[in-house]
């Protein structure tokens, strides 16, 4: 078992969708990650918070397998965001996006966070990420995450970015964007081309697709009864995908099919409840049981 460290957003975020709301609870990216991958393995969390960010806001890491050394804690408000979904889940709209503190962030690794094995970058600014890679030694693996912001806007710090990493986690329609390509395998081999040997590329409601040695892994979404907010879901899925990866003794493509079912299966359980408590009830046996029936819904028997 290897800790991760991930830096990136711990935010409030307010949430409507047709199945009710939610205000000011804690999100961001680097949250929902560290969490999901606290499941499988110790995380190391770097961040931003404010003078608002109050002990009761903290409680979401307590008691779990993460070190948060590296949350710094400045004068200032902490970064929020409000969104609302329709029915359609996939598509939402940003009512407001306030960056507060989170402007000025400049990510610092506490020493004992350098030589960290596996190293995770959320969405956040390239030239942040650069920075990142700057400071830890020799890492075994790294992934990062970006958006269509990145993409447009600084495509070339965000491709110095992808010739330093092992892993791209990213949506379908940012993949595309990014390779300018319409289908979605060969946007997948091409993004290849710019560095990164594993992409894997996260569909929603659709699944998961995931470059590999030997072609292509694909997972479907598990049908849910209720989905009640979707928020964090990607970055849910990336913390259980490398939290697993982590876990185990050899990244080969057996570990890394299962390391995308269990990131799909934590993803599954924090959409049935708003922002992260689906993610906070769930257990070690409520886990087994999604990664379970992700493999009933997917076996089947060749003639």
């Amino acid at each position: 078992m290897h800790p991760i460290v991930t830096v990136g957003s711990v935010a409030f975020d307010s949430v409507k969708t047709p199945f009710g709301e939610a205000s000011r609870v804690v999100g961001g990216a680097a949250t929902y990650f560290a969490v999901a991958a606290s499941f499988f393995t110790d995380v190391r969390l770097v961040g931003v918070v404010g003078e608002d960010f109050a002990e009761e806001h903290a409680r979401v890491f307590a008691g779990r397998r993460i070190d948060t050394a590296g949350l710094q804690r400045v004068p200032g408000e902490t970064f929020r965001w409000k969104g609302e979904y329709g029915f359609d889940l996939n598509t939402r709209e940003t009512i407001y996006t306030r960056l507060n503190v989170f402007e000025r962030f400049r990510p610092v690794l506490p020493d004992e966070y350098r030589s960290t094995p596996f190293v995770f970058l959320a969405n956040i600014h390239p030239a942040l990420q650069t920075e990142v890679l700057t400071q830890v030694e020799r890492p075994r693996f790294v992934a990062a995450d970006t958006m269509d912001y990145w993409i447009e806007g600084t495509p070339e710090e965000l491709r110095a970015v992808l010739r330093r990493i092992d892993a791209l986690v990213i949506n379908d329609e940012e993949a595309r964007q990014l390779a300018g390509e319409s289908n979605v395998v060969k946007a997948a081999r091409a993004i290849q081309k710019l560095g990164p040997r594993l992409l894997v590329i996260k569909r929603g409601e659709h699944g998961v697709l995931m470059t590999r040695d030997d072609g292509f892994f694909a997972a479907p979404g598990m049908p849910l009864d209720t989905v009640m907010d979707p928020t964090g879901a990607g970055d849910t899925f990336a913390g259980g995908f490398m939290g697993y990866l982590a876990s185990a003794p050899e990244t080969t493509d057996e570990v890394l099919t299962r390391a995308a079912i269990a990131g799909s299966a934590l993803a599954s359980l924090a959409v049935e409840d708003f922002g992260l408590d689906g993610l906070l009830r769930a257990s070690s046996k409520t886990i087994n049981q999604r990664f379970q029936a992700f493999k009933r819904l997917t076996h089947f028997e060749v003639l």
